[in-house]
């Protein structure tokens, strides 16, 4: 008799691992499909500087991820750095694309998503059979070359089927690891522009809505690096005029 049966106390089922694994990747293979991409984005909700996409393409021969992997938000900056390399050894191919705050301005959010997710797939040399996306929707397919209307330029790439899913970075190992790429290269673009523009302190915040950036959009008002298609404009900057997703705050 267990200890748990004599005393009466419940049985206690282990918790399941938090962490990314292959294991939906290793299913996609099964199903026969031969090289992989998963794919995250980071800066959407920032208050300037670019949206980032970052791609990870993997096939069967890719072993177990590097140790470490895991949702970007959920690492420091130091563990994120460190991992870059090692992802990049791992990885069949990898890249990071980016739409800039004036394509942002120009086209909107989820147009420069595709963007940017197109400049990263640009950089991976493997076709892709399948990507998997982070999120429940595609914005990474265009919808004006869907049916009737991919008929006008027939001799444009097909585009690359996509699979959602809801917190695959935190599931899913090669987009885990997408986002590690994609929040590091980010990152350093926001480091190094924050000495143009001391006050807006892009080195702590990344150009998310944090109070001391909010406080100097107040007081400056934007600048070239601002997407100002979202009413940042100086003294009238208010919380109910900045889009909801950008409150989000990330000093990691």
């Amino acid at each position: 008799m267990t200890p748990a049966a004599r005393t009466g106390s419940p049985r206690r089922t282990p918790p399941r691992s938090t962490r990314p694994s292959l294991r939906l990747e290793r299913s996609l293979f099964r199903e026969g499909h031969r090289v992989l991409i998963g794919m995250d984005e980071v800066g959407r909700g920032a208050l300037a500087g670019p949206v980032s996409v970052g791609v990870v393409a993997i096939d069967e021969t890719c072993r177990t991820a590097p140790q470490g992997v895991k949702d970007s938000k959920l690492l420091t900056q130091q563990a994120r750095e460190r991992l870059v390399p090692r992802i990049q050894r791992w990885a069949l191919g990898w890249g990071v694309g980016h739409a800039w705050p004036e394509e942002i301005d120009a086209i909107g959010i989820m147009a420069a998503l595709r963007l940017a997710g197109q400049r990263a797939l640009a950089q991976v040399a493997v076709l892709p059979d399948l990507v998997v996306l982070d999120g429940n929707h595609d914005w990474l397919s265009d919808p004006a070359r869907e049916g009737l209307l991919a008929l006008v330029d027939p001799s444009a790439p097909p585009q690359v089927p996509v699979r959602t899913l809801i917190k695959a970075d935190m599931t899913c190992s090669s987009v885990a690891a997408a986002s590690v790429l994609a929040k590091v290269t980010r990152d350093a673009h926001m480091i190094q522009l924050a000495p143009e523009h001391p006050a807006y302190s892009w080195e702590l915040n990344k150009g998310y809505a944090a109070p001391e950036h909010q406080e100097a959009l107040r007081t400056l008002g934007p600048c070239v690096h601002h997407r100002r298609s979202w009413n940042i404009t100086g003294n009238t900057l208010r919380d109910d005029i900045i889009p909801p997703e950008a409150r989000e705050m990330n000093r990691a």
